[in-house]
């Protein structure tokens, strides 16, 4: 393995949410160990037994398609859903987290062992990343009601201001001085 960086940025790259779980496609698994798809899913099928449903799951022909849409060209996909390009003639499997981690009991050469160290610290990676991401967002909806309630006082500061700008009908000013008393002029 020449550089595991390079090796866990591939991997994160191919690592997708469907049916509310992280999930890796047989074949992006196949490609990262060297092996044909075939021949993997050959290996899964005869090891059935270690890969219960939340282990492991046929993507139906809607997430197929979905999941087709998000990559990038047809011509990027060699060897993904079909040699003609156009239709998928299989529907692929997704392998969850723990999927494969099974996976390291039935594929034991070298390759297989380095390569599901990288996608466990890919996994362990996204799992950190999601967890940073809710603390984020906790803190984004506190500063948001602070900034909410410091609006309200601002709001209340700008209208006492205002008030004040208003000019006030000027009250009456007392006369100064002498004042004669009415009843004196008759």
């Amino acid at each position: 393995m020449k550089d595991p960086m390079v090796l866990e940025r591939a991997i994160e790259t191919k690592i997708f949410m469907i049916r509310g779980h992280k999930i890796m496609l047989d074949k992006h698994l196949a490609e990262l160990y060297r092996v044909s798809t075939k021949r993997l899913n050959e290996q899964v099928k005869r090891n059935i037994r270690r890969f219960p449903n939340d282990f492991m799951f046929q993507l139906n022909l809607e997430e197929a398609y979905s999941l087709r849409s998000q990559f990038a060209t047809l011509k990027n996909m060699k060897g993904d859903f079909s040699k003609r390009g156009k239709h998928i003639k299989y529907l692929p499997y997704a392998f969850t987290e723990q999927g494969v981690a099974m996976l390291s009991g039935i594929l034991n050469s070298k390759r297989a062992i380095d390569v599901n160290i990288a996608i466990m610290r890919a996994f362990i990676k996204l799992r950190h990343l999601l967890l940073m991401n809710k603390e984020l967002a906790y803190k984004l909806v506190a500063l948001e009601n602070k900034i909410e309630k410091h609006d309200t006082e601002i709001q209340g500061i700008f209208e006492a201001i205002r008030q004040l700008m208003v000019p006030s009908k000027p009250k009456p000013k007392p006369q100064i001085g002498f004042k004669p008393d009415p009843k004196w002029n008759k």
